[in-house]
């Protein structure tokens, strides 16, 4: 689900991007966060709590929770609402606290 028209934001969607989610391919647009992309291709569940493994979700869009944290080419505890897409990304489900390898 996408919002198709604004009263104040213009949306431009000339460009799609393609990227991939948890091994399956999704397309989004170019200037969108990697979580608008997920919301709208009908991802729902980011990631599950910790220590009780509840669903966490979409939830303040602006960077100051961790319920969009994923790992992003690799790197773990990326908030997906402020990252913008970018073609070929690799997105996936992060389990737990996430783990740096070197």
């Amino acid at each position: 689900m996408r919002i198709e028209k604004h009263p104040i934001l213009e949306f431009d969607r000339n460009e799609k991007i393609v990227f991939t989610f948890n091994g399956e391919k999704l397309e989004g647009y170019k200037g969108e966060s990697i979580q608008a992309a997920l919301h709208a291709a009908g991802v729902k569940v980011l990631g599950r709590s910790i220590e009780l493994h509840r669903p966490r979700g979409f939830y303040c869009a602006i960077g100051n929770c961790s319920s969009c944290q994923m790992v992003v080419n690799g790197v773990p505890n990326v908030k997906t609402c402020v990252t913008e897409l970018e073609e070929g990304m690799i997105v996936e489900t992060q389990e737990g606290k996430g783990v740096v390898s070197w």
